[in-house]
């Protein structure tokens, strides 16, 4: 039976278990991390956003994101977004996950830095950049519940969210890390 952190059952299939056991021997633990509250975030975003999405395929694009920032994964010579993109899709279709499915996850984790574009594409390319924007820039923090991003609810002491410089989780107090010069940009806060 798979575990559910904020009403998001984390997938349990073969593939996610092996993924998720890659990711957590590969980083350390501010990725692993960080990595799992990419998938619950987009999870919860594709929700909101009444999007129908393969949970494999997000949960695998999601914990391989960031993977291109460490050895030996890196390729000095490529950004670290093509890195942890190629290194995915070697992973799916060493498993046997078919060309189609593995590029969507290419294109999920080679996108997931850049605005706008992975929003007018499949549902699991953009849910990695939603989970992404979310945990990182505080994007999209009130399309959440105030309930499930409380400090003392399952989902922030089951994921550890990452600290600021103002000793604050970045997902739960994005004016507090990014201020109101962010609210420039074209994505309100």
């Amino acid at each position: 039976m798979s575990e559910i952190i904020a009403g998001v059952a984390i997938p349990d299939s073969t593939i996610a278990k092996e993924a998720t056991e890659l990711i957590r021997d590969a980083t350390d633990e501010l990725i692993y991390h960080h990595s799992r509250r990419v998938f619950i975030w987009g999870a919860l975003q594709g929700q909101n956003r009444g999007l129908s999405f393969d949970a494999e395929l997000l949960y695998v694009g999601a914990m391989f994101h960031d993977l291109g920032l460490t050895e030996p994964y890196r390729d000095n010579g490529t950004r670290f977004e093509i890195d942890g993109a190629d290194e995915a899709r070697k992973f799916l279709v060493s498993r046997g996950i078919d060309a189609e499915r593995a590029r969507v996850v290419w294109e999920a984790i080679a996108l997931h830095t850049t605005p706008e574009i992975p929003t007018r594409m499949a549902p699991e390319i953009a849910l990695v950049t939603a989970g992404v924007e979310l945990d990182v820039l505080g994007i999209g923090y009130h399309d959440v519940s105030d309930e499930t991003r409380a400090p003392d609810r399952p989902l922030i002491r089951a994921l550890k969210p990452a600290k600021t410089r103002h000793r604050v989780p970045i997902s739960l107090a994005p004016d507090a890390y990014f201020g109101p010069r962010h609210r420039k940009l074209r994505y309100p806060l």
